[in-house]
């Protein structure tokens, strides 16, 4: 049965992680002492939720999260650096650190620690997510314990709610950048100072033709708010004021 650790102290443990060839050593004081962190725990990297859903979500609002207190946003999973390293740079999630818990011992600890050998994965963790505060947990969500993998309550804006209700991001954004753009570093630092997330879709990857056709401009930046085409950085200044 697992177990909800609210008000408890979160497990001593040291985490071997490789970076940048080199071995460090993690420690749980060096990564919750003194901050507030937000972790969310999965059953492994590259699996289909955890990389289409439960990681990029967490990404994407993790302005909005550090705008409201937020410190760091822990990524955890019983797999090895190597693997953990790999899935970040698949993942290019900027604002994640990815921890590797690759004996289960933290997971373990704290009474997440699951057997998923019908599926050849051994043990691995319960996906939950919780919110650290010095080193106490202050908040747990942890998936219902039924067949399957269930995502029902660790996901991002459920953390948001608990955090920072008022800060739940009401709008989906999406903007057309490309690199370099002294205007689109303008229009996405004031999505980011508004708390708003956003989905960034480099000219790379759309012709000129077809912003053309989407937002009748072919000049970047351009922004959708809701299915609703904005425009430039100043027609996104404007749509604030």
């Amino acid at each position: 049965m697992l177990t909800n650790k609210e008000n408890q102290n979160v497990p001593s443990v040291n985490f071997p992680v490789r970076v940048n060839d080199d071995w460090q050593t993690w420690s749980s004081e060096s990564l919750f002492a003194g901050k507030k962190v937000i972790v969310f725990a999965l059953p492994g990297a590259f699996t289909p939720t955890c990389s289409s859903s439960h990681l990029p979500r967490y990404n994407e609002l993790a302005p909005t999260f550090k705008a409201n207190g937020i410190d760091d946003i822990i990524c955890l999973s019983v797999n090895d650096t190597f693997v953990m390293n790999a899935w970040a740079a698949d993942q290019n999630a900027e604002h994640i650190r990815f921890l590797p818990d690759g004996n289960g011992e933290f997971s373990e600890k704290i009474g997440m620690l699951v057997d998923k050998a019908n599926l050849g994965f051994g043990k691995r963790s319960w996906r939950y997510s919780m919110l650290v505060n010095d080193g106490v947990i202050e908040k747990m969500f942890i998936e219902p314990e039924v067949e399957g993998d269930p995502f029902e309550v660790s996901d991002a804006d459920t953390m948001l709610q608990y955090v920072a209700p008022e800060a739940v991001q009401s709008a989906d954004v999406t903007i057309v950048t490309k690199p370099g753009c002294p205007y689109c570093a303008e229009a996405k630092t004031l999505l980011k100072d508004k708390g708003l997330a956003y989905q960034e879709i480099e000219l790379a990857s759309i012709s000129i033709a077809g912003l053309r056709a989407l937002s009748g401009r072919d000049t970047v930046p351009q922004v959708f708010i809701d299915g609703k085409h904005i425009g430039g950085s100043d027609d996104l200044e404007a749509h604030f004021s």
